[in-house]
Parts: C-alpha cells; sequence; structure tokens
C-alpha cells in the first residue's frame, strides 16, 4: 500500500512533543500530527488524547517534497462518522397545516399583550423577591 495524500492508515504514536505526536506509519515511514490536529476542540496538553505506542488512526493531509508526512486524526475522525446524506426534500409534508392558527381566537396583537402582561407580572415578583432579600441583609449584623 503506497502512502498518498487523502488516505486513512492506522499507526503507532512512537513520540509526543508539545506540538504535536509522532506516528509510525506502513511502510515504516513516520509522520507527525500537529496539536491542531488531534481533536475538534482546543487541545492545551496533548498527553491527555494519546499516549505512546497507542495505536491511532489518521488522514494523511500532506506529503512535502522533502518527504515529511502530515497527518490528522481529527480529519480521520470525519471521515468515519460523515453522515449519510439527506434524502431529497419532495416538498412540505401533507400532514402538517402550515396555515396562521390563532391561539383562542386571540389576534396576533392580542397575545402580545398578554404576553406582556405576564412578564411585567412575573418582574415584579422578581423584584419584591430581590428587595426583600436586600432589607434582610441590611438588618443582619456584619461578621
Amino acid at each position: 500500500m503506497s502512502l498518498e495524500v487523502g488516505a486513512i492508515v492506522e499507526g503507532k504514536v512512537k513520540g509526543i512533543t508539545n506540538f504535536g505526536a509522532f506516528v509510525e506509519l506502513p511502510e515504516g515511514k513516520t509522520g507527525m500530527v500537529h496539536i491542531s490536529e488531534v481533536a475538534k476542540t482546543y487541545v492545551s496538553e496533548i498527553r491527555e488524547y494519546v499516549k505512546e505506542n497507542q495505536i491511532v488512526k489518521v488522514k494523511i493531509i500532506s506529503i512535502s517534497d522533502d518527504g515529511r508526512i502530515s497527518l490528522s486524526m481529527k480529519k480521520a475522525m470525519e471521515d468515519d462518522k460523515r453522515p449519510k446524506p439527506a434524502p431529497a426534500f419532495s416538498g412540505r409534508p401533507a400532514d402538517v397545516d402550515f396555515t396562521a392558527k390563532k391561539e383562542n381566537g386571540l389576534s396576533f396583537e392580542d397575545m402580545m399583550l398578554k404576553f406582556k402582561q405576564s412578564s411585567d407580572e412575573k418582574i415584579s415578583v422578581l423584584k419584591r423577591k430581590n428587595n426583600d432579600i436586600k432589607r434582610t441583609r441590611k438588618g443582619s449584623p456584619v461578621k
């Protein structure tokens, strides 16, 4: 099997540095996974994600003219978990009514007024509770 860009292969982690991990690939070649290519999230400590002698799946992302091989663990994971394409959209479902509905015969303006009144009541209750808490704190002795 020839190593080529885009191929996903398994390799053994042979060394770990602050900036990445060196992985032994088939055919006795070695490539490097930069710390930014280890996981989909920010990686501050690479040793939390890989250990020496661990077998990892990597994607070959580039091979330079001087033979350096750049690898990515996160891109190898993306390819494994790539979702299958969704079926083509054939239009609106027949069993769903997309027409506007009025809640209990209320117009939009009436519903907004009802929402505003409810919201104002809840805010006033919260303010009263907050004032009660402030009063109890002022009345208690400081330790």
